[in-house]
C-alpha cells in the first residue's frame, strides 16, 4: 500500500534545539539498532517507521553495523525510504549513522582512522541509497589513533557534503571536551553526543553533561529504557519475544536479578501514581534535564512506539517525586 504521511504530524510532537545549533530535533527519536535487520520482519519495521513519522518523529538513527546481519538495518531503511519517503520528504527527515565498531575484516574495518570512517560512510550511503546523512558520528574513541585524525575525518565528510553535521558517541567527559575543541578549531562544530544514559546507567552525570552544556553541544541518550528493563515487560518473567530471550540480543538474562526487579517494581508503582507507564516515566525523567535534546528509543511494534512517544505528555516532576525516585535507585 502506498504511504501518505499524516497531515497533522507536527502538531503534537515537542521539538528541542540541539545545543547552540540551528537544528531542532524531536523529543523522541527512533533508533534502528534492533528490529530492523535481516533477521527481522521488514513490513513490521516499515510500519514502525511510518507511524513514527506520522507522529512527528523526524530523526532516525542508524550505524554501519546495525542488524543483524551488520549493515542490514541500513539496507532495509534505504528500501523504506525509496518506497515511502520519496519526493521532498527526505528534506523533512534527520538521518544519522555512525562508524567505529567492527564492520569488516582487516586493519581498516573498525576504530577511528580516517581510512575507516570515510570508507564506512561511503558504504552506508550506498546501502541507504542516499547522497548524504544529516549527522555522522564517530561511534567510539580510538585509543590508538590521534583524536585529531578522527575529528579531521568528520570535518572532511561535512565539507564534502556527505554529512551535514558531526557527532560523537561513547566519549568520556575529557575525551568529549578534547573532541569538541578540535572540531571547533577545524570549523565544523560538534553538534551532538550520543551516550548510554538511563535511570540505571548514570555515568554522564559525572561531568559529561556539564561539558556538553557549557560547550553548546546537544545530547541524545541511547538505551534510555535500559534495553527494556525500564518497562513493564519483565515484571512477570522473560517473555519469549523479548530482547533478553533473543540469542543475538545485548540484554542478558543474568542482568535481570531479583534486586533489580525489586527496583523496577517500585519504579512501576511510582509511574502509576504519575498516570504513566514505566517506560514513559523513564523517558520523561531524562527529558526533564534541559541539556538532553532528545531520547533515542527502539521499538518492536507500533503499539510500543506509541506508548513511548506519549511520554512527552507529562514531563514535569515535583521535588518529592524526584526524591522518591532517587531513593528507589540507590
Amino acid at each position: 500500500m502506498s504511504y501518505t504521511p499524516a497531515s497533522n504530524r507536527y502538531e503534537s510532537m515537542k521539538y528541542n534545539r540541539c545545543g547552540n545549533s540551528g537544528l531542532l530535533l524531536p523529543a523522541i527519536s527512533l533508533g534502528l539498532w534492533h528490529n530492523f535487520g535481516s533477521v527481522d520482519v521488514f513490513e513490521n519495521g516499515r510500519s514502525i517507521v511510518r507511524r513514527a513519522f506520522d507522529r512527528g518523529i523526524t530523526h532516525f538513527d542508524l550505524a554501519n553495523n546495525y542488524g543483524p546481519s551488520p549493515g542490514s538495518a541500513e539496507e532495509n531503511f534505504g528500501k523504506m525510504l525509496k518506497k515511502d519517503f520519496s519526493r521532498n520528504l527526505r528534506d523533512e527527515m534527520i538521518i544519522s549513522t555512525k562508524a567505529g565498531y567492527y564492520m569488516w575484516p582487516g586493519p581498516y574495518g573498525e576504530w577511528g582512522s580516517r581510512k575507516y570512517l570515510i570508507s564506512s560512510l561511503n558504504q552506508s550511503l550506498s546501502r541507504m541509497q542516499l547522497d548524504y546523512v544529516d549527522i555522522f558520528y564517530s561511534h567510539r574513541p580510538d585509543p590508538n589513533t590521534p583524536m585529531e585524525e578522527t575529528m579531521m575525518a568528520l570535518d572532511t565528510v561535512v565539507r564534502q557534503g556527505k554529512a551535514l553535521y558531526a557527532g560523537i558517541s561513547n566519549y568520556s567527559a575529557d575525551e568529549s571536551k578534547k573532541a569538541i575543541e578540535i572540531l571547533k578549531s577545524l570549523g565544523t562544530p560538534c553538534l551532538i553526543h550520543q551516550p548510554k544514559y538511563s535511570m540505571f546507567e548514570r555515568w554522564v552525570e559525572g561531568g559529561l553533561l556539564d561539558v556538553l552544556g557549557k560547550s553548546g553541544v546537544g545530547c541524545i541518550p541511547f538505551s534510555p529504557l535500559a534495553q527494556g528493563l525500564l518497562t513493564d515487560r519483565y515484571l512477570k518473567g522473560i517473555p519469549e519475544n523479548s530482547r533478553a530471550a533473543k540469542s543475538h540480543g545485548y540484554l542478558k538474562v543474568g542482568e535481570i536479578t531479583e534486586e533489580r526487579l525489586e527496583k523496577i517494581r517500585k519504579l512501576n508503582d511510582m509511574a502509576k501514581k504519575r498516570n504513566q507507564s514505566l517506560a514513559q516515566m523513564a523517558l520523561s525523567w531524562l527529558l526533564k534535564d534541559k541539556r538532553i535534546t532528545t531520547v533515542l528509543i527502539g521499538a518492536s511494534s507500533v503499539g510500543q512506539l506509541d506508548n513511548n512517544i506519549d511520554a512527552i505528555n507529562n514531563l514535569e516532576y515535583s521535588k518529592e517525586e524526584l526524591a522518591a525516585i532517587e531513593a528507589i535507585l540507590k
